[in-house]
């Protein structure tokens, strides 16, 4: 009896199991939770192509001549550039925009045919509304440039900038460790003089610079150049030493061997490393990466729409001797290099940058490849190191370009129009240093064929 009524309870049920499967299989299906999401595809046209515009470099044509501006803007639109940087801080300290911080640039140095020239600033219209009003009406982005921890420059035409004026600001100047000792970078034959970027009165000065830069209302983005030690030698000062030992917490007692002797040299590390060597190179990017954060904060606080970023060399394998973590914090840089502590990644800034550039800085044969010293390895480099944080755009170095610097058997055009395609699909955008190169070397023609044809790939 009980099996004959499960038999008919077991046939009443079959249209409602029926009903069922047939309901479920009407519904859209769920993304199995093994797969993971699509990265969002970026079409070659939507991405920036930026064009750097050097300030002393370019200086004849555009110190006194608004008109230049605007014939080289609209062929720098025509080619298919989106970006323009301009150069408003040259090395020398001095300025090209309004702020009441630091002087106006009255002279720069310029390659002219006739040799190395004084080229003087008579103008007294703004040097950089004048790029964004030109650039705007062409629908560029125009982007100001400093060179930021550099305070003064020396050459054969003479020395400028706050260095060289103020002697009351000789102790902000950085101070190196040289095989003679340490010295005052003053003393020494550099030509860009460098502040020193530990001092917490420099960190404020550049800010202040950097607001007032910010206060442009329509100006589109900034970039940090030179955000960075001046190199490996940079910097012993007593400032820095007592610094540094507050942060280890305890003295060096043989300084500075116990952290680098003098010559030592990028590459060729000594072996055991010093004592306190590892330490050294990550107080020194925490130096960077914090003033990193102050003056995006100091930015943002005037301007949060403005976009912040910084230019950087793409040779990060060695970019430790500058002091400078472009990484991700998720980067375990210490996993790839013996040269890194566990916590050196924790000072990788790329999470606090609106987008980054690249100098992807290889010859002109070095085109295509997946290792640094190419100008694709470069961005390739890039994109692993940055993780996802932040937008990267990389791109060549007009200098490789000139015919005495081709090697033997390069196209050059084939080479400038190569770099595009390398470049941005390596990476998430394009960037050209610098204008003059396209100029003097009448180059336009062929970096334009390398954007249409990014532009037109699918």
């Amino acid at each position: 009896m009980n099996r004959i009524i499960m038999k008919i309870l077991t046939m009443l049920a079959m249209p409602l199991l029926v009903i069922n499967l047939l309901s479920a299989c009407s519904k859209a299906p769920k993304t199995p939770e093994w797969e993971w999401p699509q990265e969002e595809v970026v079409l070659n046209s939507a991405k920036p192509k930026y064009l750097w515009i050097d300030a002393a470099a370019n200086f004849p044509d555009f110190a006194n001549n608004k008109e230049n501006i605007t014939r080289d803007l609209i062929i720098a639109k025509n080619s298919g550039f989106t970006h323009v940087i301009v150069d408003v801080r040259p090395t020398t300290g001095d300025i090209l925009f309004n702020s009441n911080a630091v002087d106006k640039v009255s002279w720069l140095g310029a390659w002219l045919p006739g040799g190395y020239t004084k080229v003087e600033r008579t103008a007294t219209w703004d040097y950089l509304q004048a790029f964004i009003d030109e650039g705007h009406k062409l629908g560029l982005k125009v982007y100001a440039a400093i060179n930021t921890f550099t305070g003064g420059n020396t050459t054969s035409l003479g020395s400028q900038g706050m260095l060289f004026r103020d002697n009351t600001k000789s102790s902000w100047a950085t101070e190196l460790n040289t095989t003679e000792g340490i010295k005052n970078i003053m003393q020494t034959s550099n030509n860009a003089k460098f502040f020193n970027p530990v001092r917490d009165e420099v960190q404020e000065y550049i800010c202040t610079i950097l607001e007032d830069l910010a206060r442009y209302p329509t100006l589109d983005g900034i970039v940090l150049d030179r955000g960075r030690f001046d190199g490996f030698e940079s910097d012993f000062s007593a400032y820095t030493r007592q610094k540094f030992e507050s942060y280890i917490g305890e003295k060096v007692t043989n300084f500075p061997n116990d952290i680098i002797p003098p010559g030592t040299k990028v590459g060729q590390l000594p072996n055991p490393l010093p004592k306190h060597f590892k330490k050294w190179l990550e107080f020194r990017v925490k130096v960077i990466h914090d003033f990193v954060v102050k003056a995006k904060g100091r930015v943002k606080g005037v301007n949060p729409n403005i976009d912040f970023g910084i230019y950087v060399g793409g040779w990060y394998s060695s970019y430790y001797d500058v002091g400078v973590n472009w990484a991700s914090p998720k980067y375990n840089t210490s996993s790839k290099y013996s040269w890194a502590t566990a916590d050196y990644k924790n000072f990788g800034y790329a999470d606090h940058l609106d987008f980054l550039l690249i100098g992807a800085y290889a010859a002109a044969n070095k085109v295509y490849g997946a290792t640094e010293w190419t100008m694709q390895g470069f961005c390739l480099k890039a994109k692993e190191v940055t993780m996802g944080d932040v937008p990267i755009s990389g791109g060549p170095d007009g200098n490789f370009f000139y015919p005495s610097q081709v090697p033997a058997g390069v196209n050059v055009g084939q080479a400038i129009s190569s770099s595009v395609d390398a470049c941005i699909n390596a990476g998430d955008g394009y960037f050209f240093f610098d204008m003059i190169h396209l100029k003097q070397n009448s180059q336009w023609q062929f970096v334009k064929a390398g954007i249409d044809a990014a532009n037109a790939q699918k």
